[in-house]
């Protein structure tokens, strides 16, 4: 059995939820971390709940923080087991905050940042039903051992990704931005990205502001310019 998360949240601002996006936290970090961005976006996402679970397992290496998986940077497949063993809890709750809300995938979105980015995109390309809009800061796709995305399940329509990633970022590249951006396109997933120039790993207000309206667009949100 998956092991049960949750995190804080924001409720949406219009009082009646028609979206949910789910923010997922990177190594050593927790909810905590990313849910600041929710409250920033709700002018933007009117009609959105917002939530930031906590991942399940305490980090070896910040033991006030969480990790998805353990990351020791010595192991070259330890990223793609990492992704594969997190699923399931991560699966688990996003079922049942949709089914909370009588939401189906449409309704999703998923925002990831550094190792959360690997479980968004991992995780949202492998539901029976895409989640309309995965946003990754200063991430990675994982790939397995074998093709890539061979044992994905079919998705039609697939979700629309944006990639966003700092020029500077010292602990994943901005070069696994654009491997990314190629090995989706392999899987007929096509991506938007955007590179935030002289940022380290980390987000900036201008990814920020790409990612807000790139979650309006992809919602069907119309953004009132000048009336945030």
């Amino acid at each position: 059995m998956a092991a049960a998360i949750d995190g804080p949240r924001v409720g949406a601002k219009s009082g009646k939820a028609r979206q949910l996006v789910v923010f997922l936290h990177g190594f050593g970090a927790d909810g905590a971390d990313l849910i600041e961005i929710g409250r920033q976006w709700r002018s933007f996402l009117p009609d959105a709940d917002f939530i930031a679970p906590h991942a399940p397992e305490r980090c070896a290496m910040s033991p006030m923080g969480r990790q998805w998986f353990p990351l020791t940077m010595r192991d070259p497949d330890e990223r793609w087991r990492g992704v594969i063993s997190a699923r399931p809890t991560l699966d688990a709750f996003l079922d049942s905050e949709l089914e909370k809300r009588g939401f189906d995938e449409r309704s999703l979105a998923l925002v990831g940042f550094s190792q959360g980015t690997m479980m968004a995109l991992h995780t949202g390309l492998r539901r029976p039903k895409a989640p309309r809009a995965i946003l990754g800061y200063s991430g990675i796709l994982v790939l397995g051992p074998n093709q890539p995305g061979a044992e994905r399940p079919p998705q039609n329509p697939p979700p629309s990704v944006l990639l966003v990633h700092g020029e500077e970022d010292d602990l994943i590249p901005v070069d696994a931005m654009m491997l990314s951006a190629n090995s989706l396109a392999d899987m007929s997933v096509p991506a938007q990205w955007h590179m935030s120039a002289g940022l380290g790993h980390g987000i900036d207000n201008a990814g920020l502001i790409h990612g807000a309206l790139f979650l309006a667009q992809a919602f069907g949100v119309k953004v009132e310019y000048g009336r945030r």
